[in-house]
């Protein structure tokens, strides 16, 4: 019934939505529904419910995690809407606000599923309902994005699907009784799957869900995505629906874990994660769109959650942490960098200048949020990323971690680069090209005010309800039972 019930509060609010005739009230379900959705799930840290009688629902540790941190960032990014979608009254906002409140139905749908062909559902269907968030400012260049997002978007579902095949006949009842894509079951049977399927499952698996987190190669959808979509929307893509692809890895990874492919399948996450932070090494320098330059940050941070899974048991506890950090300190990102955009009028540097005389909080906030994202003390991320340092050097991996250290030394740099000439200067002066100052919006810095307390909490202190189910994820994802 709780499954259910993750799954239906957000799916009524969106057929709601599309129900409701006011632009001005249909964005007020949003954070009613969310808030009753945040609700459940905190109930579910008390005590996991029992999995549904067949099987194919149920919530461990590790979907907790995901669910917990989607459900918190939707809930806040939902309250920044109130105020974001007033102030966008040229557009209409039924098709968004309804893709809002069914984005996180999907996602709870693959965070409760037990089944991969019911995750594999719940990740497609989140994929199609964040494409009218993407194509929101309805302009020549969103347009582009969003064809390219979705054809990205179907390529990688469609590997994954193939891969789902390929697990389904590793798990043929000679091997498993009855044939199976029930995760306790595979991980059951792990021992008798046939490895030639399992091994051509999991890289079809990482290669379609990795296309759907951005990882590198097939990451070129993010750039366009995240830059042509508004800042929630992003802070949405990139906190959210990256989550649930990493989730449907993990899965696979699990059973691979328990079956004793554990080393093959962490070579290639190692592999992608190094490609996907070089990768955005190389275009983060010289960056001169600002919002760009986050979706080759996002990039990198999925390439370390890879990276992390690959360098064993501790590197995939600081993975985890390093997924809640870096789901938060986007959302710090992506608000500010839509609260400037919008100030602007333009996201690149030749037209952004000065943002802390026009936007003092945003541009303060969104300054803080890049210290964060590259790793600096005192905030959540450094722990993490330091963590996932001391996993490649306590296991002997130096060139990964001499490589890991100076890709995250390029990053900096060039991220430093483009944000300090947001920040810093002096703006424009209006008649030179300049839009109409109109300032912070009270209700639109809250939101990310709120993402960077937690972000800061994060950095001094681990509460042990966390640090307990980060430990019980990472003890199912190294061959513990589920």
């Amino acid at each position: 019934m709780v499954y259910l019930l993750l799954i239906a509060v957000p799916l009524a609010a969106g057929l709601a939505a599309l129900a409701v005739g006011s632009d001005r009230w249909r964005p007020a379900l949003l954070p009613a529904a969310f808030a009753v959705h945040a609700s459940v799930v905190a109930a579910c840290w008390r005590r996991l419910p029992e999995p549904a009688a067949s099987g194919w629902l149920g919530l461990d540790s590790l979907g907790l995690i995901v669910l917990s941190l989607s459900s918190a960032v939707m809930l806040v990014c939902s309250v920044y809407c109130l105020e974001y979608l007033r102030l966008r009254a040229d557009r209409n906002n039924r098709l968004f606000t309804a893709c809002l409140a069914f984005i996180l139905a999907a996602v709870s749908l693959v965070c409760v599923s037990r089944h991969l062909g019911l995750l594999w559902v719940g990740m497609e269907t989140a994929t199609l309902a964040a494409g009218p968030l993407v194509h929101f400012n309805r302009n020549k260049r969103s347009l582009e994005a969003v064809w390219k997002y979705l054809m990205m978007g179907s390529l990688g579902i469609g590997l994954a699907l193939l891969g789902t095949f390929f697990l389904a006949l590793s798990a043929l009842p000679s091997a498993v009784p009855g044939g199976s894509l029930l995760i306790d079951v595979l991980v059951a049977h792990a021992g008798a799957l046939s490895v030639p399927w399992l091994k051509g499952a999991f890289i079809f698996l990482l290669v379609g869900y990795g296309t759907k987190m951005g990882l590198a190669p097939l990451h070129s959808w993010k750039p366009d995505a995240y830059g042509e979509a508004p800042g929630v929307a992003g802070a949405i893509l990139a906190g959210v629906l990256t989550g649930c692809a990493f989730l449907g890895i993990l899965r696979v990874f699990q059973i691979c874990a328990a079956a004793g492919l554990a080393d093959f399948a962490r070579g290639l996450l190692v592999l992608m994660g190094l490609l996907s932070m070089a990768t955005a090494a190389v275009f983060v320098i010289g960056q001169r769109d600002f919002k760009r330059m986050l979706a080759y940050s996002s990039v990198e941070h999925m390439g370390l959650l890879a990276l992390g899974v690959g360098l064993g048991p501790a590197g995939t506890y600081a993975a985890l942490l390093h997924f809640v950090n870096n789901g938060l300190t986007k959302g710090v990102l992506f608000l500010t960098a839509g609260n400037i955009h919008r100030e602007f009028g333009g996201k690149t540097m030749d037209r952004v200048h000065g943002a802390l005389r026009r936007v003092p909080i945003s541009a303060t906030l969104f300054l803080l949020g890049f210290i964060a994202i590259t790793g600096s003390p005192p905030f959540g991320p450094f722990v993490s990323e330091f963590s996932l340092l001391r996993a490649a050097v306590d296991g002997g991996r130096l060139g990964v971690a001499g490589g890991m250290v100076s890709l995250l030394g390029i990053i900096f740099i060039g991220m430093a680069t483009t944000v300090l000439a947001v920040v810093y200067g002096a703006p424009r002066a209006e008649g030179d090209g300049a839009s109409a100052s109109r300032g912070d919006s009270p209700m639109m810095v809250a939101a990310p005010l709120v993402f960077a307390a937690a972000v800061l909490a994060l950095g001094l202190w681990l509460p042990g309800w966390l640090t307990s189910a980060l430990a019980d994820a990472t003890r199912l994802l190294n061959g513990a039972p589920s």
